[in-house]
């Protein structure tokens, strides 16, 4: 499945701002504390202001005026205490009114800012839902598990592409990966995307479906825009057909074995078909019970670890490789994300085709490493 959207904060970052809440008002316990402990009058109150500083940082307009008020009500009951004078105490209190009303308008101005982030992130969620839609455990014959992740985390969508769709042709499918970032690159993928469905269901020929996507990108594509893609298609039973257009090979695995499904004869990323007049072939692919094949994008293979060293996608496809493509998906996401530290620099995407025997339980296609491992298991 997709990846799926946030309701809110997760349980760990809500504990956070549940005890970063409650800092404010330590702050002012240990300052009258301090201040009894030490008899030292209103030396300490003017650091009451302290108070509401930090309850604006996490609080509500009313909780930063009810720390602000509690400040100042302890500060007068302290400088009573100490026997301070009208203008001591005066003097003491007297930034605590002005930084707690500033602080009132601060914290009105970050609830304000927070509510038009919410907005805007609730939006990039349903774009995401628009053009990346969510892809069902099982499509045809097929199961089928995707995993996306995008380089602007708090935008969720970015310029890496997929779609899988059943038509009167058999089940289609399409991975890419649009040049550039930000705005202009969910542009184009919505693009292709909206091509490629269309396309899928109108076209018997896989290759007449990547020429619509050529002209359309054609028209609509500056010059040094492209978008490179993997796009395949489920004619028959016990055959997949490829076309690659400039886009890491998909990964086939077979008898434990991963194996890249490279293209009989390279081809231009779409798009750029009109400068270099080639056209993509056609490769027909033997794909049998039990059978897998990856399609990603370069987000997952040109990531880099401290040592700058790339992710080993087909060791790792190795590795969890198993007859649950969601797991298998799932642990290769968990392990790319520990080989970064735990940040992607660039959009990623992974979508996994499974073709599960037609009876019986299907066999388990891992490695004795991963079988030891028990890389299934939950």
């Amino acid at each position: 499945m997709s990846q799926a959207p946030h309701d809110g904060p997760d349980p760990r970052t809500r504990r956070l701002l549940s005890a970063s809440a409650a800092v404010p008002l330590l702050i002012v316990t240990v300052l009258v504390l301090v201040c009894l402990v030490g008899d030292s009058g209103t030396v300490w109150v003017p650091l009451l202001a302290t108070g509401p500083a930090l309850a604006a940082t996490t609080g509500g307009p009313r909780g930063v005026a009810g720390v602000g008020v509690l400040a100042a009500g302890l500060g007068v009951a302290l400088g009573l205490r100490g026997e301070a004078t009208a203008g001591e105490l005066a003097v003491g209190l007297s930034a605590l009114p002005v930084v707690t009303v500033a602080c009132v308008l601060t914290s009105a101005l970050r609830g304000r800012r927070e509510r038009v982030l919410a907005a805007v992130r609730s939006v990039a969620e349903a774009a995401q839902h628009a053009l990346l839609q969510p892809v069902p455990g099982t499509v045809g014959p097929f199961q089928v598990a995707v995993r996306y992740s995008a380089a602007a985390a708090e935008a969720r969508i970015g310029g890496d592409l997929y779609a899988l769709v059943s038509t009167p042709y058999g089940v289609r499918l399409i991975v890419g990966d649009v040049r550039g970032k930000g705005l202009p690159a969910v542009g184009t993928a919505a693009l292709v995307l909206g091509v490629f469905r269309e396309a899928a269901h109108d076209e018997p020929d896989l290759l007449d479906v990547v020429a619509r996507i050529e002209r359309s990108l054609a028209r609509n594509l500056g010059p040094d825009d492209f978008v490179t893609a993997v796009v395949a298609g489920h004619p028959r039973p016990g055959q997949l057909e490829v076309v690659n257009c400039g886009h890491a090979p998909p990964l086939l695995v077979r008898d434990s074995a991963v194996v890249p499904v490279e293209p009989e004869r390279t081809a231009p990323p779409l798009g750029l078909r009109g400068l270099s007049g080639e056209t993509p072939a056609l490769h027909v692919l033997p794909f049998a019970d039990g059978d897998q094949l990856l399609l990603y994008t370069d987000g997952v293979t040109e990531a880099r670890d401290r040592d700058r060293e790339f992710y080993p996608l087909a060791e790792g496809l190795r590795r969890h490789s198993c007859d649950e493509p969601a797991h298998t998906v799932g642990a290769l996401h968990a392990e790319l994300l520990a080989h970064v530290g735990g940040h992607l620099h660039d959009d990623a995407a992974l979508l996994l085709l499974r073709k599960p025997a037609a009876a019986g339980p299907a066999p388990r296609h891992v490695s004795r490493d991963a079988s030891r491992a028990g890389s299934c298991s939950p």
